[in-house]
């Protein structure tokens, strides 16, 4: 493996991650700011009449949804574009397309800097989004250059960015608020800064570099005779590549991938309102449980899961972390002290440590080479499109039946990558030698 290659990779996932997480914590002060600069009659304005007249006037249930509809614009463009970046690569390659899609995550966050209304803030997120299905195109990269034998380690490496993401991103996001280069009363329409450009400034800093990065340094992974030459239909709907992608045992595990995720971003977005109202925590007791969740996951993906794997396999080691995350979704739902809420969490994280990374290496063997892309954007574009589900439907079962109603709702949800899990089909010896049939 290329140190300097998967040094890209792991930036690339980790920068998805953080441009997804960085605004978790300035919703509250995003929703008051925007909508006293732009007023009751702008987009904003209607956005938060809407939200209001669906939560009976809740402003905590409407600032809850108010991030959710916001995290889920970005999760539902990931989901439609995932596909059509990874297909794209399979054609034309991997570097050309990390070059032109993360210099779209540098202009999205430039937009950020100077949105000085919520139009341009949208604008900015939503390009972000489009650009950020690039995580599928950085897994085939990963896939490229490692062997079936050891494509684990590579998926594992994901999978600690994505841990490392999750924590240093809304972390990221709430320090530097208080980096303030204008006034939260100064508030000037239009292209301006605004009281949010310090994290938008580190965000851009962070994909920059990356950017010049696969500029300079990344090399090509896929040389042209391995490249698709018989390339499915194009097209913007995500649900229609499902169709190309007729391999055994890919159908099934994108189906658990699904399933978990909408169980597990669900869990995790009600997190910190379970804490706040049932064990009062405070925002520091917040960062502290998040930190103690990113620290977890990377500890089970990067050490505990590549051991497992190695072990016993993927599928096994997949049905070990659905079996560990099902009670801990149940303790967490139902803690009444900090103790027993660690404790699930701690039961969570291991059990999405050890789940995470077995079915994204099992997407990858089940696939020849010359469809790595496409396949992984396919997977990549249904966790995106679960990480949009799962907040709305956490959210709503929080607000309107009992808190402890996400918890055990997600843990129902397990029941499916559960018996999926069970009747995987076997993993190729030989899957670096599959050829694809057109």
């Amino acid at each position: 493996m290329k140190k300097p290659t998967l040094l890209i990779v792991f930036l690339t996932v980790f920068i998805d991650v953080v441009g997804f997480s960085i605004i978790f914590p300035l919703f509250p002060e995003m929703l008051d700011y925007y909508l006293e600069l732009d007023g009751k009659d702008s987009l904003i304005g209607s956005l938060v009449a809407w939200l209001e007249g669906f939560a009976g006037g809740d402003k905590n249930a409407v600032a809850t949804l108010f991030g959710g509809v916001l995290g889920s614009l970005y999760g539902v463009l990931q989901f439609v574009f995932a596909p059509i970046w990874g297909a794209y690569s399979d054609r034309h390659g991997r570097r050309p397309t990390l070059v032109f899609t993360l210099g779209g995550i540098v202009l999205a966050n430039l937009i950020w800097v100077f949105a000085g209304s919520f139009a341009l803030l949208v604008l900015g997120r939503a390009l972000g989004g489009i650009m950020a299905g690039n995580i599928s195109t950085a897994s085939a990269v990963a896939a490229d250059i490692t062997s079936g034998k050891n494509r684990a380690s590579g998926m594992i490496l994901i999978g600690v960015a994505l841990g490392l993401g999750f924590i240093l991103g809304p972390a990221i996001g709430g320090f530097a608020y208080g980096w303030q280069l204008v006034e939260p009363g100064g508030a000037v329409a239009g292209l301006a800064l605004h009281p949010f450009s310090g994290p938008a400034i580190i965000a851009l800093a962070i994909a920059g570099v990356n950017w010049l990065l696969v500029i300079f340094v990344l090399s090509e992974s896929l040389p042209p005779e391995k490249r698709e030459q018989h390339p499915a239909k194009r097209g913007f709907n995500p649900f229609a590549k499902l169709k190309h992608i007729n391999l055994p045992g890919v159908a099934r595990t994108n189906l658990m991938y699904f399933a978990y995720w909408c169980a597990f971003s669900s869990v995790e977005f009600t997190i910190t309102f379970f804490a706040t109202e049932t064990l009062g925590f405070k925002p520091m007791d917040i960062a502290w449980m998040f930190v103690f969740i990113g620290l977890s996951l990377i500890f089970f993906q990067g050490g505990v899961a590549r051991q497992l794997i190695k072990r016993v396999g993927e599928r096994r080691t997949a049905l070990v972390g659905v079996c560990c995350t099902l009670p801990g979704f149940l303790i967490i739902g139902n803690a009444t002290t900090t103790e027993v809420l660690y404790g699930g969490l701690l039961l969570m994280t291991a059990g999405s440590g050890m789940t995470m990374p077995s079915l994204n290496s099992l997407v990858s063997r089940y696939t020849p080479a010359d469809r790595q892309g496409l396949s992984l954007g396919v997977f990549r574009s249904l966790g995106s499109l679960s990480r949009a589900i799962g907040p709305i439907m956490g959210g709503l079962l929080y607000w309107k039946f009992d808190s402890s109603m996400p918890y055990w709702v997600g843990a129902a949800f397990l029941v499916v990558p559960f018996f999926m899990a069970l009747n995987l089909p076997p993993v190729p010896d030989h899957d670096d030698e599959v050829s694809s049939e057109p």
